[in-house]
């Protein structure tokens, strides 16, 4: 490993830079691109419940992730905490790999939604554009911000500054008309067996909830640059809190204000194909001119949301190639200035290609792929470091524990269980070849459980 990758980036961000991150990570897409899904899921406002479920399992994994956020606080995430919680050098690393190899996969399918997003809403813009080179438009968004971020991390908050307030003035636009145009008729028209609950019923909220649990994600993504906030003890849980608080009342309102405009009829499709919801609603109120301005402000919301995303991201497998625990190319540091440039390009490109599959795979492709490994793998790894390191400093402590715990490992494996067999199936396939893939390394490496414990 170079001497490079030995570097330790520069401690930056405060709760302001932290709190805008999480938030811009959330509020990018979110809303604007999967309330036509949401209400096709249940068929109707009553699709809702599914924001509730996600907001409570929100809540509970939050407290996860704050408490081990501010005991273990290094970049990386999920990775140091599985590493951690399981044991440095056998079942933490391979619990480690793992968690990087479906990363690689999962992150980069996330960050494709909102690209997948910018596609979308370039259609008001740009209507005789085909399917096609709208897509390849919000694939060039994803290299294009690859670009802004190939700088120091000080430059990087302030713009995140600039484009989480272009996120927050987008939806204040949005809940401002929708109070002013309210009409509790459309928003609250639900169907005649809204309230009538079978297994279909129970299955289809499930999907509701993971199209809400992905509107939240990005609750922990400062997480991932745990060596690049100041006071990570007390900045990194109260961040986490205060940005899902934060969120979880802007969604509701910007939800309540869309279908109390446009009526969900109108923009729910029986083929899975989403609307530009907003852009509706804004040319219903105010004309069409309107509606494609406050369009660019939709995809600078978008933007934002995907630079939130993949700055967090790109420290992923740097910090496990750091460590010794994946491949050494992605834990180099540019040499002049300071940042894992090869897990930013390779993170980065990946999230491009994946923008031309179908915005409901990737939604559930992303949630499968991780929930095993790392949602419910950090639960087991905070409760092992409960058990096995008491005497570790804790700066913030899961309120009533382990009860929140519990809740979340729960949830997860609802939204688990409800989705479908064919993406589980392609989800275990991964898993299993990432095991293979660690037994290969590890036999050639001569490491656990082939070996010692010598640095790969």
């Amino acid at each position: 490993m170079d001497a490079s990758a030995s570097q330790i980036p520069e401690r930056r961000f405060g709760l302001l830079q932290a709190t805008a991150l999480n938030m811009s990570n959330m509020l990018g897409a979110g809303p604007f691109i999967t309330i036509p899904a949401l209400m096709l899921t249940l068929g109707g406002p009553q699709s809702m419940l599914g924001w509730g479920v996600a907001l409570v399992l929100a809540l509970a994994d939050g407290l996860v992730w704050s408490e081990l956020g501010a005991a273990l606080q290094k970049s990386g995430g999920s990775y140091v905490y599985l590493r951690e919680g399981y044991g440095r050098e056998k079942w933490g690393r391979f619990m480690g790999f793992l968690f990087i190899w479906q990363f690689i996969l999962s992150g980069p399918l996330e960050l494709a939604t909102a690209y997948v997003g910018v596609a979308q809403y370039v259609q008001p813009l740009w209507p005789r554009s085909s399917e096609f080179t709208r897509l390849c438009v919000g694939a060039g968004v994803g290299l294009l911000i690859i670009l802004l971020l190939y700088r120091r991390i000080e430059s990087i908050g302030k713009i995140m500054i600039t484009l989480w307030g272009g996120a927050l003035l987008a939806m204040a636009v949005v809940i401002v008309t929708g109070v002013l145009h309210f009409d509790a008729k459309v928003a609250f028209d639900f169907p005649p067996d809204a309230w009538h609950f079978d297994a279909a019923k129970w299955i289809a909220l499930g999907a509701a909830a993971r199209i809400g649990m992905y509107d939240y994600l990005g609750y922990y993504d400062i997480c991932f640059i745990g060596d690049e906030v100041q006071q990570p003890g007390r900045v990194i849980p109260r961040a986490v809190m205060l940005s899902l608080v934060l969120v979880a009342l802007i969604y509701f309102a910007v939800n309540l204000s869309i279908i109390g405009v446009v009526p969900w009829r109108e923009f729910v499709s029986a083929e899975g194909v989403s609307k530009p919801v907003v852009t509706m609603m804004m040319a219903r109120i105010y004309g069409s001119d309107f509606a494609q301005l406050f369009t660019g402000l939709v995809l600078w919301t978008m933007v934002a949301c995907c630079f939130a995303m993949l700055l967090g991201y790109s420290r992923i497998p740097y910090a496990a190639a750091r460590d010794g625990s994946f491949f050494s190319l992605f834990g180099r540091l540019h040499p002049r200035l300071g940042f894992p440039h090869v897990s930013l390009i390779v993170v980065g490109v990946i999230a491009a290609a994946a923008t031309f599959v179908k915005l409901g795979t990737l939604i559930d492709g992303l949630l499968t792929t991780r929930i095993v490994v790392q949602f419910a793998g950090q639960i087991g790894a905070l409760v092992l470091l409960r058990r096995v390191r008491p005497e570790m400093e804790r700066p913030f402590r899961m309120w009533l524990y382990p009860l929140p715990a519990l809740l979340a490992l729960a949830g997860w494996l609802y939204l688990l269980v409800t989705t479908d067999r064919l993406l589980i199936g392609y989800g275990m396939v991964a898993l299993l070849l990432g095991c293979l893939v660690f037994l290969a390394w590890s036999w050639k490496t001569r490491r656990w459980p082939f070996g010692g414990t010598k640095e790969a």
